[in-house]
């Protein structure tokens, strides 16, 4: 019997506390005030050191909202240069701003250093290129990058050439929250530099949706549909697919100039598919019903909306809930003023239907969050396995070498250096009691880690030692990896404002993810759906050549 080990939070990863407020606080932008918007103000507010200064929002309650409660306050109208409809005022305002200011015009307002990026994924790249093309702002943009390759190297040639400054380029940051958790920060930091299992040999990673919240996202809402939207795998898991790649192909912080190559994929496959939510598999009982509020079976069915977004049993009203995903089907609910104006408001919108008569890009504009989940228009997987293999690859010069990244330096306790032969297995499944609450197996030469939520649990084979971490979980969304991204992507705009730090030293030691690593992880998700298509493997090196590489020379 081994002996068993319990770490505490905070024994192994050390949490940055609020950074200290600068003379000049970063100055930042809200590009859309819905839910992600929303949590990124929320996490600004918070955790770091700058100052919400705007929101450009098309919805009129949404836009003064967010206002009130972030920017000017219960009492006072929104001041000049605060408050958007479109981000497209945004642009042609900040146009004039900055003339009327270098004109040396009096009492022109101050402008914005960074803009968040939280609208609609199919809008995200004209969003982003339209800032890289005005310049001088940092962005951060929520994940996905764009919902098809060729809009992501469009984006990645003009975000290469939004510089501040004149010359530097500026910070970008995407909402790959994950990387940000304190539980990731540590699973990294265990496996890459104390290397507890040694040399890692397989990665099997799950992303349990969850059977009631995949139908709020994927068959009623903004993510199901995917010429409108994306492939599932891209919408709901790009990050999870950005954290493997981040394990097991970014190299760790310790490394020497001479090992910091990637250790790129060798093969993709994948398999999936529309399983459940769909016609053929409609309960018989629930006959030619096409909303829930309509259906003879609406009672005991699980996926009732009446009872996801009105009853006590899950997140509905009747659970005291008044947030998400409630503010997704009614955006004021805050608005009413008993609980039962909010319910007879909910159930009128619940109760909104669509027949043959309406037009399907008509249907596919909006969402129908009373539908029949068997009758919707959705077409995206709601089951899908990703595998990526890698093939070894050491660097040259193995042996015989000393000192930094030396033959004692823990990169080199084995031949090759992380960059061994390994697989990778991803699997994102909607029918779950959890929601969203991943968990992963990892197998090394030395141990295997059983890493959930909560806790990450080492096995070492070399000693029988069980030891368990309980990593301080700083919030609730994404386990603190929102709070953690919007801290280190406003303390690199405040660094390189107000501390003298090159852009390139924000992104690289506060930031943490370069703009080719958001790339190849985004490719490695449409790499992923092209196998699925086409029932093929995929073999990597090629298939960047041709779809990524080549297209940026181009673009380029």
């Amino acid at each position: 019997m081994g002996n068993n080990g319990h770490k505490g939070p905070g024994e192994a990863v050390v949490l940055p506390s609020r950074p200290p407020f600068s003379m000049n606080p970063p100055r930042l932008l809200v590009i859309g005030a819905g839910s992600r918007g929303r949590a990124y103000a929320r996490a600004v507010k918070s955790s770091t050191n700058g100052i919400l200064a705007a929101v450009a929002e098309p919805d009129d309650y949404k836009r003064d909202h967010f206002g009130k409660t972030m920017i000017w306050g219960a009492n006072s109208p929104p001041p000049e240069g605060t408050a958007f409809t479109d981000w497209r005022d945004f642009i042609t305002y900040e146009r004039d701003r900055r003339a009327r200011a270098q004109a040396g015009e009096d009492g022109v307002p101050s402008g914005v250093d960074a803009a968040f990026v939280c609208v609609l994924d199919e809008m995200h790249h004209d969003v982003v290129i339209a800032l890289a093309q005005l310049g001088g702002l940092h962005i951060m943009c929520e994940k996905p990058l764009a919902t098809n390759l060729q809009d992501c190297i469009n984006m990645y040639a003009a975000l290469q050439s939004n510089t501040i400054d004149g010359d530097q380029k500026a910070v970008f940051s995407i909402g790959h929250v994950l990387r940000y958790s304190p539980h990731n920060i540590l699973l990294r930091q265990l496996l890459l530099k104390d290397r507890v299992i040694g040399d890692v040999l397989s990665v099997v990673h799950t992303e349990p949706v969850g059977f009631w919240h995949f139908t709020h996202s994927y068959v009623r809402g903004n993510w199901r549909r995917e010429n409108t939207s994306a492939p599932s795998l891209l919408t709901k898991s790009c990050h999870d697919i950005d954290v493997i790649l981040w394990l097991l192909c970014s190299p760790p912080d310790n490394m020497s100039p001479q090992e910091v190559l990637p250790h790129l994929p060798s093969t993709v496959s994948s398999t999936g598919s529309l399983q459940y939510f769909k016609r053929s598999r409609k309960p018989y009982g629930a006959g030619t019903a096409t909303n829930c509020l309509s259906c003879p079976i609406e009672p005991s069915c699980k996926y009732s909306a009446k009872r996801l977004y009105v009853g006590d049993k899950l997140v509905g009203l009747g659970s005291g809930n008044k947030g998400w995903p409630l503010s997704i089907v009614l955006p004021d609910i805050e608005s009413y003023g008993t609980d039962q104006e909010r319910e007879r408001a909910l159930l009128t919108k619940l109760g909104e239907d669509y027949d043959s008569s309406i037009s399907d890009s008509q249907v596919a504009q909006r969402n129908w969050f009373g539908r029949c989940v068997y009758e919707s228009d959705n077409d995206v997987c709601d089951e899908q396995v990703v595998t990526i293999t890698w093939d070894e690859d050491p660097l040259p010069d193995l042996s015989g070498r000393n000192g930094e990244g030396g033959v004692d330096s823990p990169a080199s306790s084995d031949p090759m250096r992380g960059r061994g032969s390994k697989t990778a297995t991803f699997h994102m499944v909607a029918q779950t009691k959890q929601v969203c609450e991943r968990y992963t197996n990892i197998y090394g030469v030395d141990g295997e880690i059983f890493a959930d939520s909560r806790a990450i649990t080492v096995q070492d084979f070399k000693n029988g030692q069980t030891t368990t971490y309980h990593p301080h979980i700083e919030s609730l969304g994404h386990g603190g990896g929102d709070a953690g991204l919007t801290r280190q992507f406003v303390l690199a705009v405040d660094k390189v404002k107000n501390h003298g730090w090159s852009s390139d030293k924000a992104q690289r030691e506060l930031v943490g993810c370069t703009l080719d690593e958001v790339i190849r992880s985004h490719a490695m998700v449409f790499c992923a759906e092209e196998a699925r298509k086409e029932k093929k493997v995929v073999h990597w090196s090629e298939w960047w050549a041709n779809e990524v590489q080549n297209k940026m020379s181009r673009d380029t």
